[in-house]
């Protein structure tokens, strides 16, 4: 089985202090990592590979920063990476990624694709268009996977901590949900191992884009403005015996109408 799994570089928000630079964010200083949710679809493609035969290849859109993720993939098992890398792709919105990677798919043969469930824009958006794109069967939120002969039958997260199953034929696409399995460590052996291979780049010209269709110009959504809410008053802490706690308790709860 051919798999294909789109990954992406994403600031590590638990190290970095974020600053804000117009209406966007100060990338400057940001040091990144893989997304979480991308790097759970990476194992699950392995191990999905490591049962039925087969290779995994991760697949990414960005600068030469994320090369690094690609490695770092790599080095967890992935067989083979793919960079589209090309300014035309700068401030390309879901729609633009899903385009690019769409003309991706079309030079190779997959079986199955993955991506995350959403990245940091949290949107989750990129892989609903990728399938809608190439008209292939999708489905969100997967968190189990069983391999049919063919299809697949796959279980999804639901409302309420509820899963539910569908079988869905090959080819297709799936995000992949947090928690589906435990990514495996990826120590400095291993990324020193791939630091040498070879990671072929791909600009819109070689996936025969049109610039126009994809980037700032190609965006249907377009971000207007981008800031950090002021804090509010916070919570009001109430002391006293529990007695005491309780009347006060009630007294706010009928002045805001709650009794």
């Amino acid at each position: 089985m051919e798999i294909l799994v789109c990954v992406k570089n994403v600031p590590d928000t638990g190290e970095e202090e974020i600053e804000l630079d117009g209406n966007d964010l100060d990338y400057d200083e940001l040091t990144y990592v893989v997304n979480e949710w991308d790097n759970y679809a990476v194992e699950e493609a392995i191990q999905i590979a490591d049962k039925v035969g087969g290779n995994v290849t991760v697949i990414t859109v960005g600068n030469e920063d994320a090369d690094e993720v690609l490695r770092r993939e790599m080095a967890m098992g992935a067989g083979n990476a793919i960079h589209l890398e090309d300014e035309a792709f700068e401030k390309s919105d879901a729609k633009g990624v899903a385009t690019i990677l769409k003309a991706a798919v079309d030079k190779g043969k997959y079986d199955l694709i993955l991506t995350g469930a959403q990245a940091d824009a949290g949107y989750g958006a990129v892989g609903g268009m990728l399938a809608a794109m190439l008209d292939y069967p999708y489905a969100s939120l997967v968190n189990k996977i069983e391999v049919g002969s063919g299809k697949l039958t796959v279980g999804r997260e639901i409302e309420g901590g509820n899963t539910e199953m569908n079988e869905i034929e090959l080819p297709c696409v799936l995000s992949i949900q947090t928690g589906i399995n435990e990514p495996r460590y990826v120590g400095i052996k291993g990324i020193k191992q791939v630091s040498g291979v070879d990671i072929p780049k791909f600009a819109a010209s070689d996936l025969g884009l049109d610039e126009s269709s994809v980037g700032e110009e190609g965006a249907i959504v377009k971000r207007q403005d981008y800031f950090i809410p002021e804090a509010g008053e916070g919570a009001e802490m109430l002391e006293g015996s529990d007695d005491e706690i309780i009347a006060k308790l009630i007294e706010i709860l009928k002045a805001n109408g709650g009794l």
